[in-house]
């Protein structure tokens, strides 16, 4: 059926409409874009620091904050630190903290120290804080030697003499941001300066040598170079005080001394037992002689009942006999009874 007139106008009309809600519906999208980026936008271009709308776009379909990113790079083109958007969107993709970041650029600028974007983006990546690295870079800071977290109040160590030591240093650091990835930090410096400090007064013949030239400890610690492989450069080494402790060397004779003496009085015991067993011992093979004596004497009367059955002793060589035993009984008796008298 061919298409009429009134037809073909009606189908021009429903398009139109729908090209009409089309072009509604795109400009309320602009229009919402606009007013929700407009304001940055603006605030940027008016500081020098433009960025576009297709980048403000770009971030928020990227889920950047767009605010953060224009305030950062306003306060770092205010700053004289030209920082591409691009730059500022990988840093925050990456989870680095770009207002540290711009603020130690910033910092570091004004210092007059080389501190490069992407260095600074490294070590706020490896979990330093930036800021405080250029701040303490740029006013050297002071470590208290030990460290007041551990609970110790001084560094004890013991002189040649026997005499114990307490020291309490106080060391005066600047940061190295170069060495500041993967150098160690201040538990390295205080852990070597305590070493040091300990060595240095065990070296030393005589506690008086310390006292009477307490910088000798600093100048001993700063000749060994505590420093290599720390974020740090170590300016000075104050020993803030020394006191005078306890003669650990009179402690461990004595305790020396009492370790001896119970030794020899286990030894001395171990010797009375020996020789108490050993007595015993005599007396027992005292005993079995007996035993033996014994059993030897009554084997005579056999021997001369054998004797007599052989014809080998006669009747009055066994009344000799026993006069010469009955002789030799009574000069015993008389020998004892004169003893007695």
């Amino acid at each position: 059926m061919p298409i009429t007139t009134p037809l073909l106008a009606e189908i021009g009309t429903i398009i139109f409409a729908v090209v009409i809600v089309i072009a509604l519906i795109i400009c309320v999208v602009l229009f919402a874009i606009i007013s929700k980026f407009f304001n940055l936008w603006l605030q940027a271009r008016v500081s020098g620091a433009p960025v576009s709308f297709f980048d403000l776009i770009g971030m928020w379909f990227r889920k950047v904050s767009p605010k953060t990113i224009v305030d950062t790079r306003i306060q770092a083109v205010k700053a004289g630190i030209p920082i591409a958007v691009a730059q500022l969107e990988a840093h925050y993709l990456s989870k680095g903290n770009i207002g540290r970041v711009v603020n130690a650029l910033i910092a570091a600028d004004r210092a007059k120290i080389d501190l490069p974007w992407d260095t600074a983006c490294a070590i706020d990546l490896a979990g330093r804080d930036i800021l405080e690295a250029v701040q303490t870079s740029v006013k050297p800071k002071v470590i208290d030697c030990p460290a007041a977290a551990t609970g110790r109040t001084t560094i004890d160590a013991v002189a040649k003499d026997g005499i114990q030591l307490k020291a309490r240093a106080r060391v005066t650091v600047r940061a190295n941001l170069a060495r500041l990835i993967g150098g160690a930090l201040e538990e390295t410096i205080i852990a070597r300066v305590g070493e040091g400090i300990v060595t240095t007064i065990g070296s030393a013949s005589s506690h008086k040598d310390v006292l009477e030239n307490p910088d000798r400890i600093s100048r001993v610690v700063l000749e060994r170079g505590l420093d290599a492989g720390t974020a740090f450069d170590i300016l000075s080494i104050d020993i803030a005080d020394i006191d005078v402790g306890s003669n650990i060397g009179a402690k461990l004779q004595a305790d020396q001394a009492e370790a001896d003496k119970v030794r020899f009085q286990a030894e001395a015991e171990k010797r009375r037992a020996m020789a108490v067993a050993q007595e015993q011992e005599f007396r027992a093979e005292e005993q079995k002689n007996r035993a033996l004596v014994v059993l030897a004497e009554a084997e005579v009367p056999k021997a001369m009942a054998d004797a007599f059955r052989a014809g080998n002793l006669g009747v009055m060589d066994y009344y000799k006999m026993n006069n010469i035993q009955a002789d030799t009984g009574m000069r015993k008796s008389i020998g004892g009874e004169d003893s007695e008298g």
